[in-house]
């Protein structure tokens, strides 16, 4: 509580990184309910705009290097759940 987090995601293609590249995290809470997309990459960092993690999020990663980290700031107990990191670099997921 409090510390900044480190969520680290790394990634390997087949194929070479371009602006198609997408990464997604998405995030349910240790209660259950529905996933929520909390951060969005597509050439530039889209975080979210609303929820819990509004203003929160910040992109450490590095998609040249197979990178697709974020970090929680002023991380709470109840952030506490289950965070799915989505790559997809088409024609390669």
């Amino acid at each position: 509580v409090g510390e900044q987090v480190l969520l680290k995601c790394s990634f390997k293609s087949s194929s070479p990184i371009t602006d198609s590249l997408l990464v997604d995290w998405t995030y349910r809470p240790l209660s259950g309910g529905p996933m929520e997309t909390i951060f969005h990459y597509q050439s530039v960092p889209h975080p979210t705009t609303a929820g819990r993690f509004k203003d929160r999020i910040s992109w450490l990663g590095n998609v040249a290097n197979g990178d697709a980290s974020i970090a929680i700031l002023s991380p709470e107990l109840g952030d506490n759940g289950t965070f799915i990191c989505s790559v997809k670099n088409p024609p390669d997921v």
